[in-house]
Formats: C-alpha cells, structure tokens, sequence
C-alpha cells in the first residue's frame, strides 16, 4: 500500500506539473511576444549579419508569427459567442415550451368551460314555458319556504303552455333569406328591354363604362366576356394590378341595373363555410352570407345577376369553391343543389324546400386573380371549366356618347345564345382541322384537348362570332387560354424545338398569321427557355 500511495504521489505530481508548464509556457510565448524590449536586443544580437534576404525573412516571420497569435484569439473569441449564443437559445426554447405549456393547460380549460356551456342548453321541444318558470320559482326562497306560490303560479298557468323561444323550430333561422320572401311579396318585374342584339350589347357595355365611369375596355374584351357567360358559369380575369379586373363584372352589374355582390376572398377560406355561411348549433340561428342571400334572391327574378370573388387565388379556390365546381358540372340544372342544414323547419324560407338550396342559371361568378407571390397557382380543375380572359395592359382612353343603363332579362340573353348557337355554328372545315392539331399535339406534347374544351368552344365561338368577332379569333382564344397554357407543366426545355413546329403545322392549317394569340403565347415560351 505504501508502494501506490508513493507511486501515486509521484504521478500527480509530474502530471500537474506538466499542465502548469503547459500553461506557464502559453503565457509565456504570449508575454513574450509583447515584451518589444527583449525581442528588439535578440534581434540586436544578429542584425549585423543580416542581408537583404535575410531581412526579409526576418518580417516575414514576424508578421507570421503575430497573424496567428491575433487569428487563434480571433477563433477562441468566436467560439465563445457561438457557446454564448447557443446556450441563450436553449434557454429561450425552454421558456417557450413553458409557455406552450401553459398555453395547451389553458386551452384544454376552455374546452371543458365550453363543454359545460354546452351541456347547460335547454332541449327546445321537451321544456315548456310553465316549466321553466316553476324551476325558477321552486329556487326563489320565499317559494322554497312556503311551497305556496309555486302551486299557485302552476295551476294559473294550466292550459296555457308554450313551447320556450329559444331556437324553437317555429323562429326563423334564416333572418336573411326570410327578409328577401317579405321583399318579393309583392314584385313586379321591370319592363325588360328585348331590341338589342348581342353585338349591340357589347357596344353599349363598352360605351357605358366610357362614358359613366371613365373605365376603357377593348371591344374584344367585351366580347370575350359576354361569349364567355354563354359557355361557362365561371370567368376568371387575370392579369396585373390596375387593369380593371373587379371593375370590369362591377360595371356589368350598374349596366344591368343589377348591382353585383362582392365576396373578398380571405386567406383562411378554406371550405363552403365561408360562401354561404353555416348553422349555429348553439343559437339556432343560419349564419347567411351575402353570396347565400344573392343566390337565393336570383331564384326570383329574371335578372342577370354576378357575383363577384375578389383575389380568388389568395386561397386555394378548388377549396373553398370545390362544391359549386362539381355542381356546376352536372348536365342537369335541376340537380344543382346544395344542402344548408339536414332537415326543413315550418319557418325557412320558401325557396328552401328540405334545406337544399337551388343554384339558379342567371347567376354567374366572375372571379379576378393576381399572379404573385401572395396568391396560390389556380389549378387545371378551375382553368378547365372557367373562361379565362388576360388583361394585361390598362385600356386606351376614346370618347363614347353617354349610354344609359338597361333592364335586360336573363332569359333573353339565353335566347340570344340559343341563336347565335344555331346561327353560326363551327363550320365542318375548321372542326376537321382542330381534330388534326389535337392529333399532332398528342402526339408531340402527350396532351389532349378534352371533351370539356369542345364542348365550351362550341358554344363560345358561335357566341363570339354573334358578338361581332370571327370564327378563327374565337378559336384561337379557346385553344390559347384552354389547350397549350398545359404546356407550361411541361418540361418546357425538352419540347422547345417541338414548339417552333408546331406553330408552322397551325399556319399550314388555320393560315399563316391568322392564330396570333397561340403564336405570341407559344413564343413566350420559347423565350422563357432561355
């Protein structure tokens, strides 16, 4: 034992002393390099002998010699606000942990608040009036001493029970919808004007939003507008700000004479909800929304009626509008319904039979969209059955004469594209030559046109032609906004010698020039390649 206790004495000791000369000789070499005096006399002992390169190598290791000395300082002093700094996060992340804590214990506190709220309801059929008031009475002290009053009150009140108010199923729930019933009592429709033809209306429009409201439109705009309510129930207008996106189906409500509904689309929409409102368990009560009210109002008249949704992609649209996508799909427009609550009170309104509602036809949606960073990509889902109309530059201004506004009915319009429809169908030629570009597309891009497509171009270009345009323009349009916007999923680097021969096989067919909308679009592409 006295062997270890030697031997252990005699290695701590060397070990200790091994540290304390480490740590001497740190400081040491750092004392030493700023004692100028001892370093100035070494050197004075050897200058003598110095040559020029002597001399210089001399600097050089001194420079040397102090640079690391001044970058290991530089990296210890690093490494210590990095340690600093790490050591204030952790205890920054478990200060914020507490508060989550804290945060969850007091959420899951209000949960249970909520719940006993909840269960503190009154069921509204089975606690009557006299009931209710014998309870309080029972707990009034003056009853609770006696027992008289409340056998007086009870038998006062005998055969004259009444289901208690609240939420009761004979109190309107739709305060809204209830209103416009009491309005259309007594409607008389207004004296529609049935002269005008479509070309003439995309005149007066354009004329109108000049001369009332300083607004410039090209005319095909216009036309595009009008076409496009005739093939789909859904138009989106994109393009930069300041270009009349919302002003363009606000003014076609003021020329109607059929003020359109604003719905400021809101980041957080997230499903119907937020379009037509909801049932509140708890007070009985329909939460309406203008949309919802604007809707149900349509089903009594025979106006054009336009709902606008501002900044549509600020949420994603096949969200919150998912529902009336698929609805407006259905061939059939007397199953276009929406069920708002499961079941039917005596009191609903009365266009809300089993509490479905009824998407009338005269109602269109007209949606504008911004293509930032803020805003959401618009899906192939809504691209392909909306009309897209691009307004990329603000409108010339031009002088118009003052155009008043008109009483024009929907079923009108309707007659007018049943018209135009039969009038100017897509000549047998041109079809022939769109099934051969939809072959040569498939075959050089893997995309197809869609039955969707044809169907809306056979409706939209008879309807553009009316209107005042050509059958090509029509077209054109169609397959620019409709067919190759797809192209832009593609890898547009593998198809960009593909593009150039395209547009020569649609000269080839339609005529040199004569498809400028898909020529400039496909020329875009070809520069964004490079």
């Amino acid at each position: 034992m006295d062997a270890f206790l030697t031997w252990f004495f005699d290695f701590m000791t060397d070990f200790l002393q091994a540290i304390w000369k480490g740590v001497s000789g740190l400081f040491g070499a750092i004392s030493f390099l700023f004692n100028f005096k001892a370093i100035s006399d070494q050197l004075a002992n050897y200058k003598s002998g110095f040559n020029v390169l002597g001399w210089t190598l001399c600097i050089l290791v001194i420079l040397l010699t102090y640079g690391i000395m001044v970058g290991l300082v530089f990296l210890i002093v690093i490494a210590a606000r990095k340690y600093i700094r790490f050591r204030r996060t952790l205890v920054g992340n478990e200060d914020l942990l507490e508060e989550i804590a804290d945060l969850h214990r007091d959420v899951v506190r209000l949960n249970a608040e909520k719940e006993r709220i909840i269960n503190m309801k009154i069921d509204p059929t089975g606690v009557t009036y006299d009931q209710l008031r014998d309870m309080f009475e029972a707990n009034r002290p003056e009853t609770a001493a006696t027992g008289e009053s409340a056998a007086e009150e009870s038998s006062a009140g005998e055969g004259n029970e009444q289901t208690l108010s609240i939420g009761a199923p004979d109190e309107k729930r739709f305060f809204r919808l209830s209103a416009v019933d009491d309005k259309y009592t007594y409607y008389v429709a207004p004296e529609y004007d049935r002269t005008m033809s479509l070309s003439q209306i995309c005149d007066d429009i354009r004329n109108f939003a000049c001369s009332r409201s300083n607004l410039y439109y090209e005319i095909k705009t216009i036309r595009l507008m009008i076409a496009g309510l005739a093939s789909t129930k859904l138009i989106l207008l994109q393009g930069i700000s300041g270009t009349g996106k919302t002003s363009l189906p606000y003014m076609l409500g003021k020329y109607f004479q059929n003020d359109a509904t604003i719905a400021s689309v809101q980041p957080s929409w997230r499903d119907r909800t937020e379009l037509f409102g909801y049932f509140n368990e708890f007070t009985k009560k329909f939460n309406e929304t203008e949309v919802l009210k604007r809707i149900y109002e349509a089903s009594y008249n025979d106006d054009i009626n336009v709902i606008i949704l501002d900044e549509m992609n600020i949420a994603r649209v096949e969200y919150y509008f998912a529902e009336m996508l698929s609805i407006l799909e259905m061939p059939n427009p007397e199953e276009w319904k929406i069920e708002l609550v499961p079941a039917s009170w005596p009191s609903d309104p009365a266009h809300l039979p089993d509490g479905k509602l009824q998407i009338p036809q005269n109602v269109w949606y007209i949606g504008t969209a911004n293509n930032d960073d803020s805003t959401f990509a618009v899906s192939d889902k809504v691209y392909d059955r909306a009309l897209v109309i691009n307004l990329d530059s603000k409108g010339v201004p031009f002088t118009a004469p003052d155009t008043k506004p008109k009483f024009i009915s929907y079923s009108y319009v309707e007659e007018l594209y049943a018209k135009a429809i039969q009038e100017n169908p897509v000549s047998a030629k041109t079809l022939e030559n769109i099934s051969k570009l939809d072959l040569y597309v498939i075959e050089k891009f893997r995309i197809a046109f869609g039955n969707r497509i044809m169907k809306q171009l056979q409706v939209f270009v008879p309807v553009f032609v009316a209107c005042g345009g050509t059958e090509l323009e029509g077209i054109d349009y169609i397959l620019a906004t409709k067919v190759f916007r797809k192209f832009e999923g593609l890898n547009l680097s593998l198809i960009r010698d593909e593009i150039r021969g395209l547009i020569l096989f649609m000269d080839s067919l339609f005529g040199k020039g004569t498809m400028k909308e898909c020529t400039e679009y496909l020329q875009r592409l070809q520069k964004s390649m490079y």
